[in-house]
């Protein structure tokens, strides 16, 4: 649920946020603009880390993962209500970019939570597995975003569109709000976090270091090698889905339904295989599954535009989804790989802080340095 709200920023902006929000005589520009607070959100992430990370630490995960989907959907859903620029001019985006400051925030402390709150209910010998279904939920969350958006976009004129059509979705996050507290008020803690707490009392540590302090003092080599392996496996994503709606509709002048359908189906076989990586990551190690999808990637990228250029759906749907293969290699994996390089008294922190610092410099940066670079080669 919060990766739908995360990944329906990114659509949006990919698609109508530049003319409703940043008007500008470019559109590539009002784009450039948009995703500039897109990337917003990234910044906030490590700080959503810190903070849920603590106090996850300190009172556990199932408290921090209801008051992270409370802020996320409460933030998206306030999206669907703003006014635009034509209404109330600077003031919309301004809000805007407040809101997309509490997704980040959100979302920052929400990876670490939903992924330990699995792994440390399961035995070693599957966590791969077991750890690898909330990695899908993002696959599954942009399947829902753009599955939303591709509809309202096949059924609705372009004008209907931008007039109100593209609220459906951003509002819909409401119900799906409900949904998800009913889940995770309805799950356990994690057994592992509750003995360890046991055992910090019996041992009177309360006065202990800060999880965040602590962590950077006694883990640093393990955050830098949790920012590492997902520096790639980001940039990745975000060119994969979201700049590729730009590049899609801007550069290729196609329709919008023909980028979002790509997607879908891409989004689809990426959601159904992580699980399978993950399961292959407990049989065979979770550094070779992840070299599988790094090499896959670093080759696919130079066919992925030729393929894209190709103007043909068909084609651009078989060059996306075999680039969200090839991530799904490096991301299912990654939640057991990280969540075991940390103590359980600072995992929470230490998770969420390595991989959220990645996120600012690699899935931030990575859409608009390609709408920067496509706009002067456009130019050119």
């Amino acid at each position: 649920i919060e990766w739908y709200d995360f990944f329906l920023y990114g659509s949006a902006a990919a698609l109508v946020f530049n003319k409703l929000f940043f008007p500008t005589a470019d559109p590539l520009v009002g784009t450039l603009i948009a995703f500039t607070t897109y990337a917003i959100g990234f910044l906030a992430r490590p700080l959503g880390g810190v903070v849920f990370g603590h106090f996850g630490d300190k009172v556990g995960r199932k408290r921090l993962l209801v008051v992270s989907l409370l802020l996320m959907g409460g933030a998206t859903f306030a999206m669907g209500l703003l006014p635009t620029y034509a209404t109330i001019g600077v003031g919309a985006p301004v809000l805007l970019t407040v809101l997309r400051l509490v997704q980040g925030f959100a979302l920052g402390g929400e990876w670490g939570g939903a992924v330990l709150i699995v792994s440390e209910h399961g035995g070693a010998e599957k966590r791969g597995f077991w750890a690898s279904w909330p990695q899908s939920g993002a696959p599954g969350g942009n399947l829902l975003a753009t599955g939303v958006l591709a509809l309202l976009a096949a059924v609705q004129s372009d004008a209907a569109f931008l007039s109100w059509g593209w609220r459906v979705p951003f509002l819909l996050s409401g119900v799906l709000v409900l949904v998800g507290l009913w889940i995770r008020i309805s799950v356990s803690e994690s057994p592992v976090f509750l003995e360890a707490k046991a055992r910090a009392e019996a041992r009177a540590e309360a006065d202990r270091h800060a999880p965040a302090v602590e962590v950077f003092r006694t883990s640093w080599r393990q955050i830098l090698t949790a920012i590492g392996t997902r520096f790639g496996e980001n940039i990745s994503y975000y060119i994969l889905t979201s700049f590729l709606l730009v590049y899609v509709t801007s550069h290729l002048g196609l329709s919008k339904s023909t980028a979002l359908n790509a997607v879908l189906i891409g989004s689809a076989v990426h959601f159904l295989t992580i699980p399978g990586w993950g399961a292959l990551s407990d049989r065979i190690g979770r550094r070779p599954v992840t070299l599988i999808g790094s090499v896959g990637m670093a080759v696919w990228a130079f066919a992925f535009f030729a393929l894209v250029d190709s103007r043909s759906f068909g084609v651009i749907t078989l060059a996306v989804t075999v680039g969200l293969l090839f991530h799904g290699a490096m991301y299912g994996p990654q939640a057991a790989f990280i969540s075991e390089m940390f103590d359980t008294r600072v995992r929470y922190t230490g998770a969420s802080m390595g991989s959220q610092l990645s996120s600012i410099i690699a899935g931030a940066l990575a859409p608009i340095i390609a709408v920067e670079l496509l706009k002067d080669y456009d130019s050119a």
